[in-house]
């Protein structure tokens, strides 16, 4: 017996994300962040720039923010509030009109009085209903026309403040304005109970019972109830408050004649004076101006303005600047009403870019509740740098890349995943053993052998190099655009020295006024300061306490900077500036110049700038120093410094 065919369906994506998308880019993300702390933003800024700005692939809240504000604009300039006001003088010309024709047919004194009655109107919309109200019409159609102004007026102020009413009473009886006035007194009950703080429960159920006609929504329990009402009837407070004051008062004096009972108009009075009190913080008291040609009823206007009030509310969370916000907070089906799925999918990615960053150890909180990168994320941020310094540099002497850990070196041990450039032996035992394990759990089907198996061996030189980098960390290196390239120039060097020379020791030094030692982390969340000195003395200084500490190993000194010295360390410890710099810097400095050389050190300069005064000063370093100048651009920094330390290591 032959089985039925299987039947599938397919239909559009209504989860959020879409799950068959690739994941979120973590490492575009935290390269982002990195240029951003680099610069000296800390990683909370840069975290929210990046939420603002977005990714290549995703709408930054910016983005989303701007289109709401455009979709609100929109509104605005499409549509005015005078729809029924309009309507009420339209109805109420025609109902004048019929009333004119019948009179006019007859040739009684009453008949010329009633004529005279319509000839004495006032000329305001709102006192002509109001004085019409009792008037014995002599025409039918004229009656009813006039009823209709009584119950578009009834419909518009109930549309106002329950959603979907209108469209309830469209053929209006006797018998519904009752059950309409009914529910009102019901209601207000109801309300004045709860806020008395009495126990509403069975109130609430058998109020809902009776009337939960009338709410769609249908809520739960009392609170949501008054939640619903008070949003709509604060949005229809907010379309009041647009209108001029002549429009107000017409629409208070016409609300009398709903469904021709003013106690409808009175019991909606008594509502929303409740619920304001209920509810006092809901925006009653915002305005929008309409400017449009598309006139809205008072059920529209009042649509319109909860939708502006959503809009507000969208682009509040959207720019997360209120204390505690999160990107948990943003409405997404309010979201998704407004720009569409997309929208709520970016959202999303964004809301998972911060959770990622956090879940996976690149963001962490310090001691002090600041964010901060992880040394995790630093490796990222020097792995990046890296590979950017590298391709830069050209491969000389017949070597595929100068980024490998060095022929003719010591096995450490470990292996790694072989990469494209990498000249170390393959380790043949991981490399089969990876083979096998593919193959058991893909199939004899796969290949024997795949670039995915080859682990190369990590060696290190048999040499071991004390590194001293001092980095130029004053004013003039933010002036003139040299900061970042000097940071990822620090990144770049010290991943470098941390994952492919494990036995060299490397030590920053950061010098302005004066020189002080830092780790990697903190060098790359460093702020520019305005602060005059380029004390080179003291960090010639440190540079060589380091190489003290370390002397069975090749002394390199790196210095990087785009001035003279202006400032040395006296005996007490107190840094003295003066530019131009005196004799008496000038000597310190190169007085530890020579202590460095005795040292034997390798000293190279790496001069930034066009600075001639700064040109003869590091001719003499290298003179007496032993060692060189290299003058590349702020782009070629990185590859400079990295490429000259490859370098020593080559002649070692």
């Amino acid at each position: 017996m032959s089985r039925p065919p299987r039947r599938y369906s397919y239909r559009a994506w209504h989860g959020g994300a879409d799950p068959l998308e690739p994941p979120v880019d973590l490492r575009s993300a935290l390269d982002a962040i990195g240029r951003e702390v680099m610069e000296g933003a800390s990683p909370r800024s840069a975290l929210e720039e990046l939420l603002r700005t977005g990714t290549r692939e995703t709408s930054g809240l910016d983005e989303l923010t701007r289109r709401l504000w455009q979709r609100r604009s929109e509104l605005q300039r499409r549509h005015n509030l005078d729809g029924t006001l309009n309507e009420v003088r339209r109805l109420l010309d025609r109902a004048v009109s019929q009333e004119r024709q019948a009179l006019s047919a007859e040739r009684s004194e009453d008949a010329r009085f009633r004529e005279m009655q319509m000839d004495a109107l006032p000329t305001d919309t709102a006192g002509a209903v109001s004085e019409l109200s009792q008037y014995d019409w002599r025409s039918q159609d004229a009656r009813e026309t006039f009823e209709e102004i009584r119950n578009l007026l009834g419909s518009e102020l109930l549309e106002q403040r329950f959603q979907g009413m209108k469209q309830a009473l469209e053929q209006t009886t006797p018998e519904d304005v009752e059950r309409v006035r009914r529910m009102l007194d019901d209601l207000n009950d109801l309300l004045a109970a709860h806020a008395r703080g009495d126990d509403t429960r069975e109130q609430f159920e058998r109020f809902m019972a009776e009337h939960g006609e009338f709410f769609p929504e249908q809520p739960r329990n009392v609170d949501e109830l008054i939640d619903a009402l008070a949003e709509r009837s604060a949005a229809a407070q907010r379309m009041l408050n647009s209108m001029s004051e002549q429009q107000r008062a017409e629409l208070a004096q016409l609300s009398q004649q709903a469904f021709g009972d003013p106690r409808i108009g009175q019991a909606l009075q008594q509502m929303d004076a409740q619920l304001r009190g209920l509810r006092p913080g809901e925006n009653w008291s915002g305005r929008a101006r309409f400017r449009g040609d598309e006139p809205l009823g008072l059920g529209e206007a009042t649509a319109a303005m909860a939708e502006l009030g959503e809009l507000d509310r969208l682009a509040e969370q959207l720019g997360q600047s209120y204390p505690g916000a999160r990107l948990e907070d943003i409405d997404l089906e309010a979201l998704e009403r407004q720009l569409g799925p997309q929208a709520v999918v970016d959202a999303q990615r964004l809301s998972e870019i911060e959770r990622q960053l956090r879940q996976h150890g690149m963001l962490e909180r310090a001691s002090d509740g600041s964010l901060r990168l992880t040394p995790r994320a630093m490796r990222r941020l020097g792995e990046t740098a890296l590979r950017s310094v590298i391709s830069g540099l050209r491969s000389r002497r017949g070597e595929r890349d100068t980024d490998r850990a060095g022929a003719a070196g010591e096995p450490t041990g470990t292996t790694r995943p072989w990469e494209f450039g990498d000249s170390e032996p393959w380790d043949s035992g991981r490399t089969v053993r990876n083979a096998v394990l593919r193959r058991a759990a893909e199939g004899p089907s796969s290949p024997m052998l795949d670039i995915a198996d080859l682990e190369v061996a990590e060696t290190e030189q048999r040499s071991r190099a004390a590194v001293a980098l001092c980095v130029d960390t004053s004013w003039s290196m933010v002036q003139d655009g040299r900061w970042v390239p000097m940071k990822r120039t620090a990144l770049a060097l010290h991943h470098l020295v941390a994952t492919r020379y494990r036995s060299d020791a490397l030590q920053l030094v950061t010098f302005g006024r004066y020189a002080s030692t830092v780790d990697v982390g903190e060098l790359a969340a460093l702020e520019g300061t305005w602060e005059q000195g380029t004390n080179l003395h003291h960090a010639l200084l440190l540079a060589g306490r380091h190489l003290r500490r370390n002397p069975d190993a090749q002394p390199v000194v790196l210095v990087v900077t785009d001035g003279e010295p202006t400032a040395h360390l006296e005996p007490d410890g107190e840094a003295v500036f003066q530019y131009p710099p005196t004799p008496r810097t000038l000597s310190a400095t190169l007085s530890e110049v020579d202590s460095l050389s005795r040292l034997g050190a390798s000293l190279s300069v790496f001069m930034l700038g066009d600075d001639p005064r700064l040109e003869a000063f590091v001719d003499i370093v290298a003179r007496r120093g032993g060692g060189r100048v290299v003058a590349p651009t702020p782009d070629g920094l990185g590859a400079a410094v990295v490429g000259d330390y490859l370098r020593s290591k080559r002649r070692r």
